[in-house]
């Protein structure tokens, strides 16, 4: 066995668990015993600030209020209730307790400060084996450590050991997941060498080798089938926590059906990015894609509704990690290379608003779909020992001249051709 193969990576899996309704009960209040420990230790924390005898960074003094809730709060008198539930759940949430507040104080990482959570939030809890990792056995059935056994609504295939396990409630279902080492992907051959990705709304990606992916319109159908919800229920007592108003009833059964709507939307998104991006990692070997500023895009409030609908980040986020597991290499080009000013026939650079869908070269009079054209730039981007970013048809804004013969072949007479038709329902 090679030096690569024995290297182990970490693999995710979740899965939904069937439940009855004691089991979700009890789920219900291992959530709550968390929620009730993380909010303890907060206001403890906070009000440790105000005491100027008490000194130290927010780690030391998070240990004493531990030993405070494991050696006197779990002792007082109503307390029992704690007893119910095991010890893992406590000490796993003050560990996320502590890891949320060192997020915090890293600068780099710019993490908000930890809030109070709150009982209408989803919930979730962490449990862990004391005693080193458990079996997970192939079939339906787990055993989670300290809480006892549950049903899997879908089997896992194979036997696979892990330690901690994370059971999460989302719109009223629950999930557990845990982490397993495994063996990398063997090496594969990929069909394609290279090819350049370029992001949008109306088509989400447009390859440079002409292939394009559109937007699924299930997403599109959900959204609206969610507005007509919102629409639906506007004038109800939704409650207002700071006025003191409380919401209805019926108000929080409509909660429930807007939760539902909302996961579908994620299923339906994280489905799609999932197999959008392993169609990519296995066919091409070499992926280059733009470093968007989706934070700055979604500022637009014509296209922040379409942008939060598509994942982009969450698109590059997959990409990343799966280039080890697939054994392809992604390039994030520059954020200023002007791949949709350039021209990918001769390299000239002209202003290209939004609007203009077709790119009509004004040096080289080439008409061109303008993401095709992007992805094309994309494709040939190279990063000079300067840092610049150039065009593989010549220097940063290459003229004529430099345009090769093989760049003017890459285009292809069939994509201008298959473009004419475009030019003549535009003029």
């Amino acid at each position: 066995m090679s030096a690569r193969d024995s290297v182990l990576i970490m693999y995710a899996i979740k899965r939904e668990l069937k439940l009855n309704n004691k089991e979700k009960s009890f789920l219900a209040g291992c959530a709550g015993f968390s929620r009730f420990v993380y909010n303890h230790g907060l206001s403890l924390l906070k009000a440790t600030w105000d005491i100027p005898e008490i000194s130290g960074s927010d780690s030391k003094r998070i240990d004493p209020i531990k030993k405070v809730f494991t050696n006197i709060t779990k002792k007082q008198e109503g307390m029992e209730w704690i007893s119910n539930y095991s010890s893992r759940i406590y000490q796993n949430a003050f560990r996320d307790f502590k890891k949320a507040f060192s997020r915090w104080r890293e600068p780099k990482i710019k993490a908000e400060m930890p809030s109070f959570k709150r009982k209408k939030h989803q919930g979730s809890f962490t449990v862990d084996s004391s005693n080193g990792k458990v079996l997970v056995r192939a079939g339906k059935l787990i055993k989670i450590p300290t809480l006892g056994t549950f049903r899997f609504k879908e089997s896992i295939p194979y036997n696979c050991v892990s330690q901690t396990f994370t059971i999460s409630r989302v719109a009223g279902k629950w999930y557990v997941s845990f982490a397993v080492s495994g063996c990398k992907i063997p090496e594969m051959k990929h069909n394609h060498k290279q090819v350049g990705i370029d992001l949008g709304i109306k088509t989400f990606a447009t390859l440079s080798d002409g292939t394009t992916i559109d937007t699924p319109s299930s997403i599109k159908e959900a959204k609206t089938k969610l507005g007509r919800l919102q629409w639906r229920n506007r004038n109800k007592v939704l409650g207002y926590r700071h006025s003191g108003i409380k919401a209805s009833k019926n108000a929080i059964k409509y909660y429930q059906k807007l939760r539902k709507k909302q996961k579908i939307i994620t299923n339906i998104r994280a489905d799609f990015l999932q197999k959008t991006t392993t169609f990519l990692a296995k066919t091409y070997q070499h992926i280059l894609i733009e470093d968007l500023n989706v934070k700055g895009m979604m500022a637009n409030h014509k296209l922040s509704d379409a942008l939060s609908s598509l994942g982009l980040y969450r698109f590059r986020e997959l990409l990343t990690y799966k280039q080890e597991c697939f054994g392809f290499l992604l390039t994030i080009v520059e954020r200023w290379f002007p791949s949709s000013k350039t021209c990918s026939l001769c390299g000239h650079i002209q202003d290209m608003p939004l609007k203009e869908r077709v790119y009509r070269c004004e040096h080289c009079h080439q008409v061109i779909d303008r993401d095709l054209n992007a992805s094309i730039n994309l494709e040939r981007w190279i990063s000079n020992a300067d840092g610049l970013s150039v065009n593989a048809c010549g220097l940063e804004e290459a003229d004529l001249l430099g345009c090769t013969a093989s760049a003017a072949a890459h285009c292809g007479a069939g994509t201008q051709s298959s473009l004419a038709g475009i030019e003549q329902q535009t003029v």
